[in-house]
């Protein structure tokens, strides 16, 4: 059975997504546009914004773990790539062909594993290759790096689609090490002149053209997080996020409100608990310091965020009811302004929204 009116919503604007895609998709034409969907989706639902990407026209994707991948393929099509960026796993090669999965090779061992797999089928595997330009976590190593240029018969059992790599601090577009890694990256490109190269993430298509190379794989900027901190947003708001108020009270000095007595009322003060907490993904660093909208009006948090309620103060807020819907995210109340006051980024706040939710997800036009 489905509750009719939900504890809490989060509504997901299919429609403003694929259109932050398509922005993006013209920002670094004529090269290609992936979408980045692991995580589920950046919490938002890999099946629906995978099936959406690829209505839109998206044919390259890219997921962290296996088994995102194998989710993936059922909403997309047998044209589109789905590439594994953790690489591939012991004895997870059968998987990687059974489903059309492409792995992005991380090390010398992968590449063994997978040309053996290769060799074993009797044709050559699609493979992406990772090389680390910087990041130093996934990627070949300069050391190996180094090997492969000198002897690419390494690679002769592979179909290498892209080789590719990944920017440390794109968002930051004075930064030297954009331009370090650009020129490694360059070099690299050079000696695998058959293969398509990949290197902008969604901060990475804004420092220019020369960092687009022939396939841009941008992740959060599709999802309506700022891919350009300190400057104006230029990609659409896609997640909104609503709580229902269970109860509204009165209090007066002395009492206190949550978990640990941290607020203390100075005055008559009216109380709205709400149904959302951290079991729902919503940061219990936004303590005291976190907002909603009841409507127009901000309203902000009192004492703790507990696992299932958040108070707040809606002391003249006269249309803050029981029943009432508050908005904890979406325009008014953006998810690099959450992330900002909780102390992380909105990679974190969307990825962590939980399963509670009842969702919503509106369709883009035909």
């Amino acid at each position: 059975m489905t509750d009719a009116r939900p504890a809490s919503l989060l509504t997901v604007d299919l429609a403003a997504l694929v259109a932050n895609w398509r922005n993006l998709a013209a920002r670094v034409a004529p090269a290609k546009c992936a979408g980045v969907v692991k995580a589920d989706g950046y919490g938002l639902g890999a099946g629906p914004v995978g099936r959406a990407l690829y209505r839109a026209g998206c044919r390259h994707f890219f997921v962290a773990r296996l088994n995102e991948g194998l989710e993936l393929r059922d909403y997309v099509g047998e044209d589109a790539s789905v590439c594994v960026l953790d690489g591939l796993g012991p004895d997870e090669a059968p998987l990687f062909r059974r489903r059309d999965l492409t792995p992005s090779l991380n090390d010398l061992g992968e590449i063994e594993a997978w040309a053996n797999a290769a060799r074993a089928a009797g044709e050559k595997l699609k493979a992406n290759l990772h090389f680390d330009t910087g990041m130093s976590r996934l990627g070949i190593s300069p050391r190996d790096t180094e090997r492969l240029i000198a002897d690419p018969s390494i690679l002769s059992a592979l179909d290498v689609r892209f080789v590719m790599s990944h920017l440390v601090s794109s968002e930051e577009p004075d930064n030297p090490i954009n331009a370090e890694q650009l020129q490694r990256f360059r070099r690299i490109r050079a000696a695998f002149p058959k293969a398509a190269a990949s290197f902008a993430n969604s901060s990475g298509v804004f420092l220019g053209a020369d960092y687009a190379f022939d396939l841009a794989r941008p992740g959060c900027a599709v999802y309506g997080i700022n891919p350009t901190p300190g400057r104006p947003n230029p990609v659409r708001t896609v997640a909104r996020m609503e709580a229902r108020i269970l109860q509204v009270r009165e209090i007066d000095h002395p009492q206190t409100v949550g978990y640990g007595a941290t607020w203390q009322a100075s005055r008559a003060t009216k109380v709205a608990t709400i149904a959302c907490g951290y079991a729902d993904g919503w940061l219990r660093s936004l303590s005291g310091r976190g907002a909603a909208y009841v409507g127009e009006k901000r309203v902000p948090f009192l004492g703790r965020v507990s696992m299932d309620l958040i108070t707040l103060d809606v002391s003249d807020v006269p249309e803050a009811v029981p029943g009432r819907m508050v908005e904890l995210l979406g325009s008014r109340m953006t998810v690099d302004e959450v992330a900002d006051i909780a102390g992380t980024n909105g990679y974190e706040v969307l990825t962590r929204l939980g399963k509670r939710f009842a969702r919503s997800y509106l369709e883009p036009a035909a």
